[in-house]
């Protein structure tokens, strides 16, 4: 059986997990790399960030392991990079810059036969997909896709699973979020006045369009979904705070048999925790939504709120490469390869 052969443009946190986690698989090969950096600190960054237990060397123009190999090539803009002459099947864009569907289509013009983000898009592609939410419409002629971000694919999941088992009138989420590489540690003029100040030392409000992207998803809850984002100074380990008025009056233990429900049905994506756990507990925790029990609040009414923990460079890695095993099968069963 012919292994999925798979391209990176960007060679950042998530595509550096999906790397490794790839390396275990026969069924994915990463057999080409395109990344501005200079390849030995890129092959020096996959072994260092493991502490030591990941082993990778650079052989010529080859970041090699004991599983395997993949070419290392200059970055560039889409359009620049000629998958076809690595017989690329799908490329995952990584970089968060180039994010619209033009971009992503000029990927296609050069060769590859399906491209997919690690973040969520900026107009309209062919698909969003959330798994255990509307992963079960995708389609083969799915050619631009996104598996989300972490903080969608845990707001998605949980809505869903309120809204079925309780009615949902309207949500409003926070996500509490690790900074990320696109903000600086020290104040420094940028685009974006709040985003200008120190990740390090801040916590930083900011606009998400997660909301936006939801309703998109899920249009049933077209216009009960609303949201903010906050930047913490920590490197790992996110939470998503979740306040959600239902349609009737539950109690918390109606809450936590429902979650527990949920994660028989999806025990991949989901996990009901009942430590009471903190941020650096759930780093390389691949599971989208990891259920806090001892956390969810019910007012004398109808007001709930939940709080979800995620890593979500590592879980979007373990989404990304689900998804691409996902379309190959749905491609094959179609005939489309």
């Amino acid at each position: 059986m012919s292994k999925i052969r798979i391209g990176l443009k960007g060679f950042g946190e998530i595509p550096r997990h999906i790397y490794r986690m790839c390396l275990d698989d026969d069924r994915v090969e990463i057999v080409v790399i395109s990344d501005l950096g200079r390849p030995e600190i890129l092959t020096y960054l996959i072994s260092a960030e493991t502490k030591g237990k990941f082993k990778a060397k650079l052989e010529g123009n080859f970041l090699a392991s004991s599983n395997g190999k993949a070419r290392l090539i200059s970055g560039g803009e889409p359009g620049k990079i000629p998958w076809d002459m690595f017989d690329v099947d799908v490329v995952v864009d990584g970089t968060w810059i180039y994010r619209t569907r033009e971009d992503m289509q000029k990927h296609l013009d050069a060769g590859a036969n399906r491209v997919m983000l690690t973040s969520l898009p900026l107009n309209n592609i062919d698909r969003v997909v959330i798994q255990g939410v509307n992963d079960h419409t995708i389609k083969s002629s799915d050619k631009l896709v996104s598996a989300g971000s972490a903080t969608t694919n845990a707001a998605s999941l949980m809505l869903k699973i309120i809204a079925e088992k309780f009615g949902l009138d309207y949500a409003m989420l926070t996500t509490v979020h690790s900074y990320t590489s696109d903000q600086p540690l020290r104040d420094k003029a940028g685009t974006d006045f709040r985003r200008s100040r120190s990740a390090a030392e801040n916590i930083i409000p900011f606009d998400t369009i997660v909301p936006r992207w939801i309703e998109n998803i899920m249009p049933e809850l077209a216009g009960k979904v609303e949201g903010t984002a906050m930047n913490v100074p920590v490197p790992n380990g996110s939470l998503l705070d979740l306040t959600s008025v239902l349609k009737k009056k539950v109690s918390v233990d109606d809450l936590n048999k429902a979650m527990l429900k949920a994660e028989k049905e999806f025990p991949h994506i989901i996990q009901v925790e009942s430590d009471p756990i903190v941020s650096t507990d759930v780093i390389d925790n691949s599971h989208s939504l990891i259920y806090d029990s001892k956390a969810t609040m019910v007012s004398p009414g109808r007001m709930v709120k939940t709080l979800i923990w995620y890593h979500s460079a590592y879980a979007m890695a373990a989404r990304i490469k689900e998804l691409i095993l996902a379309y190959d099968k749905i491609d094959k069963k179609g005939g489309a390869k």
